[in-house]
């Protein structure tokens, strides 16, 4: 292959289209972030009127975290098989309908029900959308593209405050018109997705070699073709061989590094006033400091995004986990401070967290070969949700048995283990085209022989 062939594909210039399909493919983080994030001021009416225990506070809020763990493997390994086009706004139809359905919801089992499929369609969304973003973006805006899909997550969490504001002066069914207003962005983003092409990379893995080059001409210019794509090797495996070939590597670190940054996280989220509530911060300005955090987390996430090509996927990494956790160990050992005190803290954690944040869509995607890469992200990010829904489910229990202290604590803890585990495996995949960086052993120096591999691999 010669440079300029490679150029048009992995070194060309951004255009129109990869920058609406950065935006069309956000639209699954923010429909993330608004559901897991609007079940925590539902909850506030929500537990009084369907007199919920501790123990069915914590099933409900968990229940879009258990939905993404089955729905992440499944749609991981249906966008590999099927594609990631046709997948594309299937998932997002099924939020829709039971977004609605969650208005009629008259008992604790049928919404947790109903939060459960929501679940299984956002988390079918993340390896479908991400694959197919990674798979058409030039190599200099990966990352930022990429990584700013989390942007959306927390755009998405800060709308459902604000919404879930409002409508707690609906009255009684505030709670109802919450839930179901996913709807309206829900069907937003099915309008825009609608006609967007199927990813070459997986058309030529199939052997579609017409349509492969089809949608190249159509996306890079008429001189573009499929031996612009022949420079990813085939590494011959399948999803049931990952963990026995040299990616089981990268799967554990993928997994343990995503379930550390995500369980604090949703746990703050899916119970955030409650917990500002028991940091002394009560009632209007408990949902306030939450709304203000959630800015701080986007905040954090933008700043992680100029940084991540210049610092480097891993240095980013390690110094993220590690000053966030100092953040949530000192709300454990202070947990009477002044409010002033109290806030500043979780505006820090908040922001720091920014670079675990953006890194969960990162390296999943640059790690692994086109024939298992949506099934990766997918199984990646369902071991994760397995963390984060047992941490959600135990947050009310934590309260209640360890003290506010003693919860901010066990989140700390799981922030810096999180820490050790990237000084010991994260891998460095900056300035890599996507078949080096997604290769077992590149061909290039430096940073990329060492490219996705724990150290113990």
């Amino acid at each position: 292959m010669t440079a300029n062939a490679q150029n048009r594909v992995d070194d060309a210039p951004l255009s129109g289209f990869h920058k609406k399909l950065a935006l069309y493919s956000s639209g699954g983080p923010f429909l993330d972030g608004y559901v897991l994030s609007i079940i925590g001021v539902a909850m506030v009416q929500i537990t009084p009127q369907l007199d919920l225990s501790d123990s069915a506070q914590g099933l409900i809020g968990a229940s879009a975290l258990i939905g993404i763990f089955l729905g992440a493997f499944v749609g991981g390994w249906l966008t590999d098989k099927f594609g990631r086009q046709l997948l594309y706004t299937i998932d997002l139809i099924a939020i829709i309908v039971c977004s609605v359905a969650q208005f009629w919801a008259a008992d604790p089992v049928w919404l947790f029900i109903l939060r459960l499929l929501i679940g299984m369609a956002v988390g079918a969304d993340y390896p479908i959308a991400t694959s197919l973003l990674a798979e058409f973006t030039p190599r200099r805006y990966r990352g930022p593209l990429l990584g700013g899909l989390v942007v959306m997550w927390f755009v998405g969490a800060a709308t459902a405050y604000v919404v879930g504001e409002i409508l707690l002066s609906v009255g009684h069914d505030g709670w109802r018109w919450m839930l179901a207003s996913a709807t309206l962005p829900a069907t937003i983003i099915v309008l825009l997705r609608h006609g967007t092409p199927e990813s070459p990379r997986w058309l030529a893995n199939k052997g579609r070699t017409d349509e492969a080059e089809a949608v190249l001409k159509q996306v890079y210019g008429p001189d573009a073709t499929i031996v612009d794509l022949t420079a990813e090797e085939h590494e011959n495996v399948d999803v049931k061989a990952i963990m026995r070939s040299g990616y089981g590597g990268r799967m554990l670190y993928i997994s343990v590094f995503w379930t550390c940054s995500v369980v604090p996280l949703f746990a703050i989220y899916a119970f955030g006033p409650k917990i500002l509530d028991a940091l002394q911060l009560e009632g209007g300005l408990a949902n306030i400091g939450e709304a203000l955090i959630t800015v701080m987390f986007l905040l954090g996430c933008v700043i992680a995004l100029l940084g991540v090509n210049r610092m480097g996927r891993r240095t980013l990494v390690i110094h993220s986990f590690v000053w966030s956790g100092l953040a949530l160990l000192l709300l454990g050992i202070f947990p009477h401070a002044p409010s002033g005190v109290i806030m500043t803290l979780f505006a820090l954690y908040a922001i720091i967290i920014g670079g675990t944040q953006i890194l969960q869509w990162i390296y999943p995607n640059e790690l692994f070969p086109t024939e298992v890469r949506g099934s990766a992200v997918g199984l990646a990010s369902s071991v994760s949700r397995i963390g984060a829904a047992v941490g959600t489910y135990l947050v009310p229990l934590a309260l209640t048995s360890w003290g506010i202290g003693g919860t901010m604590i066990a989140a700390a803890a799981i922030s810096l283990v999180g820490a050790l585990v990237s000084v010991l495996w994260a891998p460095e995949t900056r300035d890599l085209a996507l078949h080096e960086a997604a290769a077992l052993h590149p061909r290039t120096g430096g940073t990329a022989e060492t490219a996705g591999r724990p150290a113990s691999v």
